[in-house]
């Protein structure tokens, strides 16, 4: 079960970035040239807002279940703080993730309060960008040598 969440997360990253990614260049087009926000526009973020949202939940059930995020924590703080792969597993991915996805949800709930189709597009544009920023750092890539693959 473990493996079989590993590969669910790790391949679920690379599609919510190719959303993240689309979504925030169709928001800075659309905002730059004062284009309307279509059904497709919203549909876009809403989808974007559930991959993410998704990606959450097994990540929690991965915490809580991970041999390493245990191992961390059984070091204590002190020790675990020391551990760039293990304080990176048991506290800055959990942290970095969280505040991305609370930004994704912050965007899309001000996104649909705004107004007009350009304070649409400049909501979305702002906080999924910045989301994915911190979803970048947040990522254990494999140059980053924290004991991972690319899948």
């Amino acid at each position: 079960m473990l493996t079989g969440l590993q590969h669910t997360h790790s391949l679920l990253r690379y599609i919510i970035l190719i959303f993240l990614v689309w979504t925030v260049i169709n928001a800075f087009l659309k905002k730059r040239g004062n284009k309307p926000f279509l059904v497709l526009d919203n549909k876009l973020s809403l989808y974007t807002f559930i991959l993410a949202h998704t990606q959450l939940l097994i990540g929690i059930v991965l915490y809580a279940i991970s041999p390493i995020v245990k191992g961390a924590w059984a070091m204590g703080m002190g020790e675990m703080m020391k551990s760039s792969a293990h304080r990176f597993y048991a506290i800055e991915h959990l942290i970095g993730m969280l505040i991305a996805i609370a930004l994704i949800t912050i965007g899309r709930i001000r996104m649909k309060k705004a107004q007009d189709d350009t304070a649409k597009h400049q909501t979305i544009f702002l906080y999924y960008l910045i989301a994915l920023i911190i979803i970048f750092v947040s990522i254990p890539w494999p140059f980053r040598n924290l004991g991972t693959s690319w899948l």
